[in-house]
């Protein structure tokens, strides 16, 4: 049954798009690919995911490069977990270097022993799911996906690694420096799961 609906977020003449497009357009499972642009990334997820007509809804970076086999085992994993927050494994294209090579490492750990997953790791969920944690926080200035991973942990959504990498572009790294990048996006996440952290430590005790 084609059930997924995908979800992908873009920016005004976004060049990584034809690709994932090819990737997607015509493959088994998948009843439909909603390209958003609406003005920002948590205003385009939002409407995508109200208009999906799938059972299941899986948001993807344009920039993201699936496997051959990346589809059937999101639909598997789906089949055996239906009420989880699912997410890939992120791994890095061949051109990306040494160095971002330790943030596709980080990223592994982070997600398996933190539970915090990112969005360029491919979230997807059941619509009923998303209905109960979401939407996405339209007032945030970044990390939309980081918070809507912990508005789903507080809603008690189980998450689970699918163990199968989904590929990335690492064109930011090299555009903007790794080192100046990395310090940036650490600093922001971080900043934003001190208070997640607590208020879900607190919900649980209370």
């Amino acid at each position: 049954m084609d059930d997924i609906s995908v979800i992908i977020p873009v920016r005004p003449n976004e060049p990584a798009l034809p690709a994932l497009l090819a990737q997607l357009e015509g493959r088994p499972g998948l009843c439909e690919i909603l390209v958003m642009e609406e003005g920002s990334r948590a205003r385009s997820l939002n409407a995508g995911a109200r208009r999906a007509k799938g059972a299941f809804l899986w948001f993807l970076h344009a920039d993201s490069r699936l496997e051959s086999d990346s589809i059937e085992k999101l639909r598997a994993a789906f089949h055996r977990q239906p009420d989880a927050l699912h997410y890939f494994d992120l791994v890095f294209d061949d051109a990306a270097g040494f160095w971002v090579k330790l943030n596709q490492w980080g990223a592994f750990w982070r997600s398996r022993l933190l539970s915090v997953p990112f969005g360029d790791q491919g979230l997807a969920c059941s619509a009923r799911i998303f209905a109960r944690c979401g939407p996405y926080d339209e007032a945030c200035a970044y990390g939309e996906d980081h918070l809507f991973v912990w508005q789903a942990r507080r809603a008690g959504v189980r998450l689970h690694a699918i163990a199968a990498p989904l590929l990335t572009s690492a064109r930011t790294y090299r555009d903007k420096g790794w080192l100046r990048l990395t310090l940036l996006y650490q600093f922001r996440w971080i900043k934003q799961a001190a208070p997640e952290a607590w208020a879900l430590l607190w919900s649980r005790r209370s």
